[in-house]
């Protein structure tokens, strides 16, 4: 099977945010020292691992809209299950986080507390209205959902390695500048005006497309 054969199987998305998000999860308990070290890098590293699944949700269309083929088409026709695939592995982070907060790191900002709540329930409620079903029911609200929510998903994820590139500590500086960069790559890349070519727009151009980027088969989460 090729690549793209491979990526159109509605199951390997949801296998690759399982797989990922266990495998942090091990590479954390395998380097710590110590309990309060494993449980931190279990944290830190789990919320990394579902980065990457999150950026194919959040750039599938514009992907297919500037290189259109059967790759890139694979993952907009699959966008829900990595939308699903992400909120799985964010899933485990949250278990991960939550063993670290409570047991060995207490003590984080209210902000930090709400911001990073409200981007959970907002992605749980993308999740559980990426059907056919719930988009007919809720409408426009199902376009704005999905819009503001995985906006804020970026922003939040954003804000917080800029946190790390400017704050105090070197060794979480290199990190926030890489993929603080990333996060700021991928927002250029999805606005960034698309130029259209004779034949190319009407191979990538899809109906109800009213978003800047094409949108495929109803009810994909992470919009």
């Amino acid at each position: 099977m090729n690549l793209a054969g491979w990526l159109d199987r509605r199951g390997t998305p949801l296998w690759l945010g399982l797989a990922a998000g266990l495998l942090a999860v091990a590479a954390g308990l395998l380097a710590g020292g110590d309990a309060a070290e494993r449980a931190g890098l279990a944290a830190r590293w789990t919320a990394r691992a579902g980065l990457p699944l999150f950026l194919v949700a959040f750039l599938a269309s514009t992907l297919v809209r500037r290189w259109p083929g059967a790759t890139t088409r694979a993952l907009l026709r699959r966008r829900r299950q990595w939308g699903l695939g992400f909120a799985l592995a964010h899933t485990i982070h949250l278990v991960a986080l939550g063993i670290n907060v409570i047991v060995y790191a207490p003590g984080r900002t209210w902000q930090s507390l709400i911001g990073g709540g409200l981007a959970y329930v907002i992605l749980y409620l993308m999740a559980l209205t990426s059907t056919d079903g719930w988009q007919r029911r809720l409408g426009q609200w199902w376009g704005r959902l999905h819009r503001f929510g995985i906006y804020y998903i970026w922003f939040i994820f954003t804000a917080s390695y800029a946190g790390r590139a400017f704050g105090a500590d070197p060794g979480k500086q290199l990190v926030g500048v890489v993929f603080g960069s990333v996060m700021v790559g991928a927002l250029a890349l999805r606005l960034w005006p698309v130029r259209h070519v004779e034949g190319r727009a009407r191979d990538v151009d899809l109906p109800g497309d009213r978003t800047g980027g094409a949108v495929g088969p109803p009810g994909e989460v992470l919009k």
